[in-house]
């Protein structure tokens, strides 16, 4: 696997910019250290391939600006920090505006960075990753209490998912969702203590729309892209389900989806345990062949070891199909288990249906989701990705996907 690109958080050191064409002083690519000179051309440069959409000269300015005032910027970003950044308390309110009060579309700016970075490297693979955003109060949109999937807590905040653009050489996002489930919840009083039927159904309905929510997001992303299908690596806990297996196969994408334990799987090799035993937990299943693993190596994106932390763990892949009702709809998919150590029970389960790769293969294209978890930790608080405070949804929207542009600005240049 490439070496993953990395950058640390944003300190104040040489982080002025000029209206146009200046830049802060070269501080190398260290983490840590500013945006580079070169992050800057390159920012220009992909503002000026995909703001074409936004129809006055003076809004792909503003795009422009908005951009530089995320790369210049220390620490957490802010309105009136950008705007000083780039034109001085005079421009705030009409950053502000270009925001949050703003008409135009993010979706054809998304398409075209997409398109930008399919020409500029070849993709390994599209990432679905959900990405919380702790905060407080109550005026931010989508703010309530969450469950983060990658922590295994509750938090209050904002639930997003991203889709990541993965190639040997860079991850970054450019695609973007965010949890709403009020948006569609089901009619009727609300859940209450005095009714646990209630509260159950409205988890129930919770745990649908995430995964709804999560499915469609990277799939609209990746329909928008030109070139060849490329596999999507969901890793989201418990979301590889069979509505979710079939969504994917019904949009022509492959996908290796993490999933539960217990997921249920009909082992479809007669020579395995389990052959014709009907459904078996997916945790069960790698128990019964736990002997036939076989060491992968791969690069783990560990910040404190530059160029990665090379490992080896035990992989086996196991022939399965997902139980349906019709069995027009049962297709032949591999169930990936990985170990950490063989005395305990496997790390970590995926479903895919990839299944002409060999297992090492397979392994490394999971792990691109610890590069892009990495990315969205790292690079992706210093592009700002977590950092909009307005309460409009559209504004959110256009804010984060101008931050993804940031963010690609520093990964084409790490």
């Amino acid at each position: 696997m490439a070496t993953i690109m990395r950058s640390g958080t944003v300190t104040g050191t040489g982080t002025t910019t000029p209206d146009r064409g200046g830049a802060p002083g070269r501080g190398g690519g260290r983490a840590g250290g500013p945006a580079t000179a070169a992050a800057y051309e390159a920012a220009d440069d992909l503002c000026a391939a995909v703001l074409g959409s936004l129809r006055r000269r003076d809004q792909r300015e503003k795009g422009r600006r908005y951009v530089r005032g995320l790369l210049a910027l220390p620490g957490r970003k802010s309105m009136r920090g950008i705007a000083g950044q780039v034109g001085g308390a005079a421009a705030e309110q009409s950053m502000h505006h270009f925001i949050s009060g703003s008409t135009w579309d993010w979706e054809p700016i998304r398409g075209a960075l997409s398109g930008y970075l399919e020409a500029t490297t070849t993709p390994t693979a599209w990432v679905a990753q959900p990405m919380a955003i702790p905060k407080g109060g109550e005026h931010s949109v989508g703010v309530a209490h969450r469950f983060d999937p990658h922590q295994g807590q509750m938090f209050r905040g904002q639930q997003a998912f991203g889709t990541w653009f993965a190639s040997a050489a860079l991850v970054t996002p450019v695609g973007w969702r965010m949890f709403l489930p009020e948006e569609a919840a089901p009619a009727g009083p609300g859940p209450s203590a005095a009714a646990p039927g209630t509260l159950a159904a409205r988890a129930a309905y919770e745990e649908a729309a995430y995964e709804e929510s999560a499915t469609a997001s990277v799939i609209a992303t990746v329909r928008r892209t030109t070139g060849a299908p490329r596999p999507v690596v969901l890793d989201i806990r418990h979301i590889g389900t069979r509505s979710t297996m079939n969504r994917f196969a019904q949009a022509g994408l492959p996908v290796i989806a993490r999933v539960d334990p217990a997921t249920p799987l009909l082992v479809t090799d007669p020579a395995l345990p389990g052959h014709g035993a009907g459904p078996r937990g997916a945790r069960e299943v790698l128990r019964s062949v736990r002997g036939l693993c076989t060491p992968v190596e791969w690069t783990d994106p560990d910040p404190a070891h530059p160029g990665g932390r090379h490992r080896s763990t035990l992989a086996v892949a196991v022939r399965v199909m997902m139980p349906d009702p019709s069995p027009a709809r049962r297709r032949h998919l591999l169930l990936v288990g990985e170990w950490t150590d063989p005395r305990r029970e496997p790390a970590q389960m995926w479903v895919t249906d990839l299944v002409r790769l060999p297992v090492g293969p397979l392994l490394r294209l999971t792990k691109q989701a610890l590069r892009v978890g990495c990315a969205a930790e790292h690079s992706g608080r210093e592009a700002g990705l977590r950092d909009f405070a307005g309460r409009a949804l559209p504004g959110w929207h256009r804010h984060v996907t101008l931050a993804s542009i940031a963010h690609a600005a520093r990964a084409l240049t790490a």
